[in-house]
């Protein structure tokens, strides 16, 4: 161990200590001290990640509880220099790999000299003004878009996504990663944000009229944000004052084909940090968690932030309760998760984690809104009673054996209706199916990588597919309809069979399915249902769609974003 002391006896600062340790790079043979090493971490990795790595210099490592063999439960490190020095070193031992072909592979994905031009873009971000017409999209950007995009599968076929094609490219907007998408329920509404601190709102191009004679209606007659009901949207005929319509025209208007506007009809700025997660309600409010250590509170009608939610630590997951809008979770590195009141503007439930590692890095909503359920930095996801959001029980997610037998950081919950299953994804590069009924292992989908990032996956419009970005650049998507006879007699709870998009330079950030891509896809006969076909789309019961459905013709309407803020639309149209 390093000594904490000087030879005439003056204790050392962290940086005399960190500067002193050597690291070598198994690669090129080159060592640098310790201090400089870690400005070389990957860049592809979310803020939030290296956050938490400088936080749990008190905990266990990973690999000291890997070497527990019998899962005792240890003290944490003590606050020592040394202490600190030996966590320095595993932490970054962890990303530089431990071998010659890890080392090999983070170098070819994350150079220096993309490092640097991505640290330049990030301080322009926070020391300039976003809107400069004179800032290049392309400037200091380790992106080039490609030509064509590649596919790749893990088994010989039929496959459901070999007619795939991309549709749109909304690159551009973003400075930097962007870490979250999320849809609005009524699917033609889709919030972005990320590393630039700005929530970007996309519409449909045939949706514009409404939204744009909402927001004019509500601003010039100065009223409060409105409720509006989404049957409402199913005749976007506004009924406001035809002068109150008069806006630019689309400047995409030639590319027929591109379902979205090219430019936001919205940004809302605020915070003055990563966003982390994204939030709608069925009336168009909007939930945006932070950094910053806030919440802020949105609707679509209105240009100004609503309200703020003020937090101890990095917010690193939002949801609106699913039956009851007028409250909100949000889980924090604090360890606290609270439910909040929005209408009293306060905490009305609130609940501590329990254990070593108290940092909550997802939550959700499951079984309609009756429990909360978090993901902690320890890999258990802990469910609470939402009604009085006590502890109701837990599960450990991870592998029985192997290096994923200690649980690893949980970067996302998607509760599966209908079925009571909810769909977790961890930092072990794994998916998991969780049976809520008796909270075994449905089924693990493999193929993607997840090694730090705060991707997370999540279902299809009808729950057929799951997708999720990756560190490899691709995008995965795995059919939840399980042909057995793929499966060995072995390991039926094991699904490797994926179908890989590549269509990014740069690490797949966030990628997730259209709620109703029939609005996006022209239908096969070329016109529109008449007004009085229109059903509200907030009465959709879901659960009547099981997962496993025996599949006919389907359409999917797919979206994924990178760690440079490009943004890319796909559209498959598959037939059976």
């Amino acid at each position: 161990p390093q000594r904490p002391r000087s030879n005439s006896g003056r204790e050392l600062t962290d940086e005399e200590i960190l500067a002193s340790v050597m690291i070598k790079n198994l690669d090129t043979g080159e060592e640098i001290p310790l201090i400089q090493a870690e400005e070389k971490l990957p860049a592809g990795i979310n803020p939030l990640t290296l956050h938490i790595m400088r936080r749990t210099k008190e905990y266990i490592t990973n690999d000291a509880a890997q070497s527990d063999d019998d899962d005792k439960t240890q003290a944490p490190l003590a606050d020592t220099d040394g202490g600190k020095l030996k966590q320095k070193t595993t932490q970054f031992k962890k990303f530089l790999g431990k071998s010659v072909k890890k080392a090999k592979h983070l170098a070819e994905e994350y150079g220096e000299k993309a490092v640097n031009k991505v640290k330049s873009v990030r301080d322009e971000v926070f020391h300039t003004d976003q809107d400069d017409p004179s800032s290049s999209d392309d400037e200091g950007m380790p992106y080039t878009r490609p030509a064509k995009f590649k596919a790749a599968h893990s088994f010989k076929g039929p496959f459901d996504f070999d007619q795939i094609k991309v549709v749109q490219d909304l690159s551009g907007e973003h400075m930097g990663a962007v870490w979250t998408m999320k849809f609005s329920h009524c699917g033609r509404l889709l919030a972005t944000a990320g590393q630039d601190n700005v929530v970007r709102i996309w519409v449909l191009k045939t949706a514009f009229d409404y939204f744009n004679n909402m927001r004019l209606k509500y601003n010039t007659e100065g009223r409060v944000s409105p409720s509006p009901s989404q049957e409402s949207l199913c005749s976007s005929k506004s009924d406001t004052d035809p002068g109150a319509s008069c806006v630019p025209e689309d400047p995409d208007t030639e590319d027929r084909n591109a379902p979205f506007r090219q430019v936001p009809f919205c940004k809302y700025k605020g915070h003055t940090a990563d966003l982390l997660d994204l939030s709608w309600s069925k009336n168009f409010f909007l939930l945006s968690s932070s950094m910053d250590k806030t919440v802020r509170l949105w609707h679509i009608s209105r240009r100004e932030c609503l309200c703020c939610f003020q937090h101890i630590d990095f917010v690193t997951a939002i949801a609106f309760h699913p039956r009851d809008d007028r409250y909100f979770l949000s889980g924090s590195l604090d360890g606290k998760l609270r439910l909040w009141n929005i209408p009293d503007k306060k905490v009305a439930l609130w609940n501590e984690v329990d254990g070593q590692t108290r940092l909550i890095t997802a939550a959700n909503f499951c079984q309609n809104g009756k429990y909360a359920v978090i993901g902690t930095y320890d890999g258990r996801c802990i469910f609470y009673d939402t009604e009085r959001l006590k502890y109701h029980t837990q599960i450990h997610v991870r592998s029985t054996r192997g290096r994923n037998k200690v649980g690893r950081k949980i970067t996302g919950i998607e509760p599966l209706p209908g079925e009571n299953k909810i769909l977790v994804t961890s930092n072990d590069s794994r998916i998991r199916l969780y049976d809520l009924r008796d909270l075994s292992l449905s089924m693990k989908y493999k193929g993607y990588v997840n090694s730090s990032s705060q991707i997370k996956a999540s279902f299809s419009h009808d729950y057929s597919f799951i997708v999720s970005g990756s560190e490899d650049k691709y995008v995965y998507i795995w059919s939840t309809y399980h042909d057995l006879s793929k499966f060995t007699s072995v390991r039926r709870d094991r699904n490797d069979f994926w179908e890989g998009i590549k269509a990014h330079n740069a690490v797949v950030t966030s990628a997730i399915f259209a709620p109703h891509p029939g609005l996006i896809v022209p239908q096969e006969t070329g016109a529109e249902k008449p007004e009085a076909e229109c059903k509200s789309l907030d009465s959709t019961d879901s659960e009547t769609i099981p997962s496993g459905a025996l599949k006919t013709d389907h359409t999917e309407v797919l979206l994924s974003a990178d760690f440079t803020g490009a943004i890319k639309v796909f559209i498959n149209v598959k037939k059976y």
